[in-house]
């Protein structure tokens, strides 16, 4: 066996243990899951998972923030869509925000909030590290693909991160308040109402007239 092929296998062995930790732990709670339960649906046996990850809490935050990248690269390849190469930033702009939303609105989204909220008191670094790898990283690519429509004429802003924070607000207000803080699953009817009319009230402000 090759020391690359070691190597892939040893990483692969770690991303499996790290999606049945967020697993466990997004059914159990953090308290409740044990680590001989998350060996168990790995596929391993428990020293191995310590080999990988000292601790549950080390675990907890690892699983967390793999999950929490993930999540980032579907939104993050939404966004990439908004472009100002001959586009329509209406069709774009909407396009962009029904993704976004079926990606917010997924059990994996819903259970990576849950769990970062859960830990709040005992680990608050936690919601940061979470929120640099979704809403910040999401934000920053936004204001990035807005700045590229002011400049081609398409859009009509002064200040493109405000822009971006703008359009994401209004998305996940609305979101957070059917989806019952994250408690519910919005049905994909609803989805389209709340992108169609974040799109509609973001570009009836910021359309190039």
């Amino acid at each position: 066996m090759t020391e690359a092929s070691t190597g892939r296998g040893r990483i692969d062995k770690r991303r499996a243990i790290l999606d049945a930790a967020f697993t466990v732990f997004a059914r159990r709670g953090y308290a409740q899951a044990c680590v001989q339960e998350i060996a168990d649906e790995a596929g391993v046996a428990k020293p191995t998972v310590y080999n990988h990850l000292n601790d549950k809490e080390t675990l907890l935050r690892h699983a967390v923030e793999a999950a929490a990248d993930a999540i980032g690269a579907q939104c993050l390849e939404a966004v990439g869509r908004v472009t100002d190469s001959g586009a329509n930033p209406e069709a774009a702009l909407r396009d962009c925000a029904h993704r976004l939303l079926r990606i917010c609105n997924s059990d994996r989204s819903h259970a990576l909030r849950g769990l970062t909220y859960a830990q709040l008191a005992s680990m608050p670094d936690l919601a940061d590290a979470v929120q640099d790898r979704t809403s910040r990283r999401i934000a920053e690519a936004l204001a990035d693909r807005l700045a590229r429509l002011v400049l081609a004429g398409r859009l009509r802003t002064g200040d493109p991160v405000l822009a971006a924070e703008q359009f994401l607000a209004l998305l996940t207000g609305p979101l957070e308040a059917r989806s019952r803080l994250g408690t519910r699953k919005v049905p994909v009817a609803e989805l389209k109402t709340v992108a169609d009319a974040a799109a509609d009230t973001f570009l009836s402000a910021y359309a190039a007239r």
